[in-house]
């Protein structure tokens, strides 16, 4: 809407003409007749005593209402995408009056509570007066739409229609007299289905995305007490011309913090014993919830306090990772690590490195932490294994980030910001990404309508945000590093390239056989490991695994709970290793390039370093390999 004259043309001919009994005074010189422009509202917000100045919100505010009256205040803004944490509960009220509310109820009743009208619009039960819990506000709100709109409930919930009569409504109040004119909010609910994104929109939602731009361009509703405030949790489903626009505010609503969780826990338990129910105290779990919605904590809380199962380690546990899961949609999976990196057999290099940034974190020096790790080397050298070592070394939650992608249009981008806004809310944590070659995508990934490159772009941003530094660890996984994009593998966020190999040293060969087969769940005493291990230098840490799991098969038919000497002989001596040594060399070579500190290479593969003729050289040798697999 550039002009007041052209808004009702954005719509179409569905716009419907305004009735004289129901139409407002009309101002005699309207910009549209060449009259000045329309006289600027004192900008009034928040609560039922109204500010006038974002600095004196009320203290209870989140920082994402704080950040929407500051930019309406601006007087540049008047249109407000929310997205993400959506669906959650919102504070209202101070200490001696806390309630929580819904997002559209404590947009009508807090942001917007000092207004006159406030229309809520969904496609289910199209648009209504929405005023909270305030019933004589309501009422007023009804006959002051019935006396601009007509009778809402009559009004067509097909959101064409309901957009046209909005948008009449926008027309009449920039052209009525400065003191007839309303104070008015529009709250889109599920907006996505309203300007949903995609390059081959048609003619209708084409007209409904020109509506809402009209909206957030015009000057002259920019000078008035209008606000139109589009909901949604996907941000990647709504139109990005509308998202993207400079008129348009973006405005993420998280997940809670520790604060927020703490405010909502002392709410929810007022009253109660906390400690007949649980064994942790509200500071404690307020702290232990991070990555949870308040909704979720709702549950937490009531499982115990009315569900008569104590809140002890064992359950909290259980719970935590199923709502956490939830909250991610199934897209994490919650790992609880069982060994620390003193179970890591060899690698001494790398452990060191691991441990000393693990204590780095301990100690709350974030900055000297890395952004993120990238773990490669041959299969089976136990990069996963590392990794969740890693993370019960360092004492933090970690995850398995799983497949996202999904078959639909936009569904993919939707699914990925679901799980970075869990990410972000849960910090500390270690993001396990395994095949990350393959899951991560390239920004040069095409045949898919550019998923892939946005995809990829979202989590290169996100890996290089140094405000997650030594929140967020990235564990990057994958024996082709060579196909890893190096946006990626680059300083800033996956940081630190560790090799893994297969063991070679007497020592770490024997050694492994046993630590191994306490993690199977038996023994194996070290003097019934052979003094010769058959296939020397070709076995990788998940061969002896799978040695050790047949050993142990064979002891247990014969009657013994532990490994013994010829079960293991045995499994050793009819064991026969992969003999794909061409795409194992062409694996190590890649590792051993992408190598960032020369203490994690064992002495060996510093000699073949040596031998080769340093990187450049080794790289020609890699380069032929990749050749001679892709001609087989």
């Amino acid at each position: 809407m550039s002009e007041p004259t052209d808004s009702t043309a954005a719509t179409g001919p569905a716009a419907p003409a305004a009735s004289p009994a129901n139409a407002a005074p009309v101002a005699p010189a309207s910009p549209a007749a060449g009259g000045p422009p329309a006289a600027a509202s004192p900008k009034v917000l928040a609560g039922s005593e109204g500010v006038s100045k974002a600095g004196a919100l009320p203290a209870h505010f989140a920082p994402w209402a704080t950040q929407l009256a500051e930019l309406y205040f601006s007087g540049t803004t008047s249109t407000f995408v929310l997205h993400g944490n959506t669906f959650d509960m919102v504070r209202a009220g101070s200490e001696t009056d806390l309630r929580y509310l819904g997002l559209a109820d404590f947009l009508a009743e807090q942001v917007f509570g000092r207004w006159d009208l406030v229309i809520h619009y969904d496609l289910a039960r199209g648009l209504r007066c929405l005023a909270g819990s305030n019933g004589k506000r309501l009422a007023e709100m009804v006959a002051l739409a019935n006396r601009w709109l007509g009778d809402l409930r009559q009004l067509p919930r097909d959101p064409t229609k309901a957009l046209a009569a909005i948008d009449l409504l926008v027309q009449k109040n920039v052209m009525a007299e400065p003191d007839e004119r309303i104070r008015t909010a529009i709250l889109i609910d599920h907006a996505a289905y309203v300007a949903p994104g995609g390059d081959r929109l048609g003619l209708i939602e084409q007209t409904h995305l020109v509506t809402l731009l009209n909206w957030a361009s015009s000057p002259y509703v920019k000078r008035l007490n209008m606000a139109f405030v589009l909901i949604d949790p996907r941000l990647s489903s709504m139109s990005e011309r509308l998202t993207s626009n400079p008129h348009v505010a973006s405005l993420e609503v998280p997940l809670p913090d520790e604060s927020e969780r703490r405010a909502f826990l002392t709410y929810q338990t007022k009253g109660k014993d906390i400690a007949s129910f649980s064994d942790y105290g509200i500071p404690e779990l307020a702290k232990l919830t991070a990555g949870i919605s308040l909704t979720d904590l709702e549950v937490l809380a009531r499982s115990g306090s009315e569900g008569g199962r104590r809140l002890d380690r064992g359950y909290f546990r259980e719970l935590k990772k199923r709502l956490i899961e939830r909250q991610a949609q199934g897209m994490l999976e919650f790992v609880e690590p069982k060994w620390g990196l003193d179970t890591v057999v060899g690698h001494e290099g790398a452990k060191k490195r691991l441990l000393d940034d693990a204590e780095l974190i301990r100690r709350g020096a974030m900055e000297t932490v890395p952004m993120g790790y990238l773990f490669c080397g041959p299969v089976g050298t136990g990069k996963s294994f590392l990794a969740t070592c890693v993370a019960g070394s360092i004492g933090i939650p970690a995850v398995v980030l799983k497949n996202f992608r999904s078959k639909y249009v936009g569904e993919t981008e939707g699914n990925l910001e679901r799980v970075l806004g869990v990410l972000r809310s849960m910090g500390p944590v270690v993001v396990i990404v395994d095949e990350a070659d393959a899951m991560l995508g390239d920004r040069e990934q095409g045949g898919d309508s550019g998923v892939g490159s946005r995809i990829f772009g979202m989590i290169a941003s996100q890996m290089g945000d140094t405000r997650y530094r030594g929140r967020i660890l990235w564990m990057l996984l994958t024996a082709r590093p060579d196909l890893l994009p190096i946006d990626l593998k680059r300083q800033g966020r996956a940081e630190v390239h560790i090799p893994l190999f297969y063991p070679t040293e007497e020592a770490e060969l024997r050694h492994m056989f046993v630590v191994l087969a306490k993690k199977a769940g038996t023994s194996l005493a070290a003097e019934d490991v052979p003094t010769e291990i058959p296939h020397k230098g070709h076995l990788s840490g998940a061969d002896i695994e799978g040695i050790i799991g047949r050993a142990y098969r064979t002891s247990l038919l014969g009657g013994s709970k532990t490994i013994t000497k010829d079960a293991l002989t045995s499994a050793l001596t009819g064991f026969m290793p992969s003999t794909q040594t061409l795409e194992r060399e062409a694996q190590e070579l890649a590792a051993i390039i992408e190598c960032t500190d020369l203490e994690f290479l064992p002495a060996a593969k510093q000699e073949r370093l040596t031998t080769l003729g340093g990187r450049e050289r080794m790289q020609e040798r890699l380069t032929a390999i990749k050749q001679i697999l892709e001609e087989r």
